[in-house]
């Protein structure tokens, strides 16, 4: 678990810019750093860990794009994925496999405003909260147009209205939330943030390890922070809007060591955690390999407008209380705690779920 320096290639001063990864440079490189370092391809790792790299997009983690995630320090993601990059060419011979998740959205979809209209006609503002006794009141209603250019039934979709924003207050997180568009599928901002890509391009190369995408978000009828799966999963008919991803669940059981990064601490990363351990066999045997790179994630900060940065702090004492681990990037990994302990290798551990 020795780590490595930083490759020449990398630029923390452009971390929050977008710009063209240039693959055949670093696909000549990464072998050629690889045999100097002495890395072997990924398979042949005896500790198997692995990144879940959640969100790192444009369209969350660059200044000026629609959902940058500042932190309190206003600055917030683009430090967080300097250090994230780091991490990665650090500890290139050490992470097995990397999964990065997708928010993938279109414009007509349940958190975006041209879903809504009150009896004016109006949509609601970004960063509106819209809650179930809101829907009940008639203050806000279902945009029949949205419903008809989806092919939706216009019943249909002002029950699931109702029904859904009362199932997310029994969820006990947050009423509807209408966000900016973002994410948008085909569009800069959802692809992964430039520095990032490149990093995750190059441990690939040199290790052969084939990262592991996470698309979710697209359902126009939930939200889908976790990568684990939507908010609601059922319509107002009982009708399945999705569920859980146990393939990926199985995964992660597989690894020594599941290292979690990326935006937003308040949001899709604390859902993503919040997952892992809802269920109790889950929980009992991931939660004490589960790790927490506390300074590559930032809350949701929009300066007088809203600030998660309480809870999403709350939310990690929580995990840690449970048996998950806090740790920061520029920590060894062999000095993290639990790890010289552990000697059996996950996969030979492991039994079926």
């Amino acid at each position: 678990m020795s780590e490595l320096p930083v490759p020449a290639h990398f630029e923390p001063s452009r971390v929050g810019e977008v710009w063209r990864v240039p693959y055949e440079d670093r696909a000549r490189e990464a072998p050629a750093w690889a045999d100097k370092h002495g890395l072997a391809p990924a398979a042949e790792d005896s500790f198997r860990l692995c990144l879940l790299a959640v969100d790192v997009q444009n369209t969350f983690c660059i200044p000026d794009f629609e959902l940058f995630v500042a932190g309190r320090s206003g600055t917030g993601a683009v430090d967080d994925n300097r250090r994230l990059c780091e991490f990665v060419y650090r500890n290139l011979g050490t992470i097995t496999q990397v999964f990065p998740s997708l928010d993938t959205h279109h414009a007509m979809q349940v958190f975006h405003a041209i879903w809504l209209v009150d009896e004016q006609g109006n949509h609601p503002a970004p960063y509106a909260l819209v809650s179930a006794e809101d829907v009940a009141a008639g203050r806000w209603r279902m945009n029949t147009a949205a419903a008809e250019a989806l092919g939706i039934d216009v019943d249909y979709a002002e029950r699931h209205l109702a029904h859904y924003t009362r199932r997310l207050a029994e969820g006990g997180k947050y009423d509807l939330t209408i966000w900016p568009y973002h994410a948008m599928l085909g569009g800069i901002g959802h692809a992964l943030v430039s520095a990032v890509e490149e990093a995750i391009f190059f441990h690939g190369v040199a290790r052969y390890s084939r990262p592991e995408f996470q698309v979710k978000g697209d359902n126009p009828l939930t939200e889908h922070y976790s990568m684990l799966g939507p908010e609601v999963t059922e319509g107002p008919d009982g009708d399945r809007l999705g569920g859980r991803n146990p393939e990926l669940i199985d995964k992660l059981l597989e690894f020594d060591a599941v290292v979690v990064a990326g935006q937003a601490k308040s949001h899709c990363m604390a859902w993503t955690i919040d997952d892992l351990l809802e269920d109790d066999e889950v929980r009992e045997r991931l939660a004490e390999r589960t790790y927490l790179l506390e300074d590559c994630t930032s809350p949701v900060v929009v300066p007088g407008v809203v600030d998660y940065t309480d809870e999403a702090d709350a939310a990690f004492r929580r995990y840690a209380a449970s048996g998950m681990h806090v740790v920061r990037s520029t920590k060894p990994i062999d000095s993290w705690p639990g790890l010289a302990a552990r000697t059996t290798p996950a996969r030979e551990a492991r039994s079926p779920i």
